[in-house]
């Protein structure tokens, strides 16, 4: 039988096409993978910022889930904005129900990149009670790791120290902090897993732009859909990181409305992927 890889997008739908549902099917399809999904939620939002959020009931959402699950044969899952509790729950036991150990991407969104906030403050513990244990890899920005940790998080040193408290004390199976609000002239991100003895740093050079809207959806998307293809943790990671900077830097002149616009999902698209 001839088919394609196939990623599924658990998240918030975003109207201006830059985040969320939006940039993860486009990232799925820039990289030859068939895009799935699950709205979880509707935002009114654009480059400026998020003008309102209505939530989708968890009782639609673990039916989109279901219809998924029961037609295709998904590779991979990245969860993203699930706004409340309810979500969580129903997330976390339609995946335990079909018990297939479908690699689980877990991007905990939070603020949007306007600064805006897309989650209930119950939802955090929830998501660290439910989501964490079952996940694949966690991928936390700066803000989201200080949040779930209660405490800043600034330094590269924080950095590593905060990704190993992830694993050795929340029982996350790997973890990915996102360093792009770093201080200085470099993109860190670091990697730290429980199968790993120290924390592995991904460095590159920080592009000046302003079209970062999306970024935290696109890489963890990106994570999903090489999974998907079959690479394993440390190569999506690695192939990740070098989808995401190109996407940045392909971008990086362009207006796009009048805030933060996105990155260029497609400066490199890629046929579906035949196996």
């Amino acid at each position: 039988m001839i088919t394609y890889p196939i990623a599924l997008t658990i998240a918030g739908s975003d109207s201006g096409g830059c985040a969320g549902v939006q940039a993860d099917i486009k990232t799925f399809s820039s990289l030859g993978v068939f895009a799935t999904s699950v709205v979880t939620a509707i935002t009114a939002q654009n480059t400026i910022g998020v003008i309102d959020v209505m939530p989708i009931s968890s009782d639609i959402v673990k039916k989109q889930f279901n219809a998924v699950m029961d037609d295709f044969n998904v590779g991979a899952i990245k969860v993203g904005m699930l706004f409340s509790k309810d979500n969580v729950f129903s997330i976390s036991y339609t995946y335990k129900e079909y018990n297939r150990n479908i690699p689980l991407v877990i991007d905990p969104v939070m603020i949007s990149t306007s600064g805006n906030s897309l989650i209930l403050d119950e939802t955090i513990e929830a998501i660290k009670e439910f989501l964490f244990p079952i996940a694949t890899i966690i991928t936390p920005n700066l803000n989201e790791a200080s949040t779930l940790l209660h405490k800043e998080i600034q330094t590269i040193n924080e950095m590593e120290v905060g990704a190993m408290e992830f694993v050795n004390e929340y029982g996350v199976n790997s973890v990915l902090i996102k360093g792009g609000h770093l201080e200085g002239e470099n993109m860190v991100d670091i990697f730290y897993s429980k199968y790993i003895s120290s924390p592995i740093m991904f460095k590159s050079k920080k592009i000046n732009t302003i079209n970062t809207h999306g970024t935290g959806c696109t890489l963890s998307s990106a994570i999903a859909a090489f999974l998907a293809i079959g690479h394993s943790l440390e190569e999506s990671l690695h192939l990740s990181k070098e989808y995401i900077t190109q996407a940045i830097d392909s971008a990086k002149e362009i207006t796009l409305g009048k805030g933060n616009g996105a990155v260029n999902h497609f400066f490199n698209p890629q046929k579906l992927i035949k196996k």
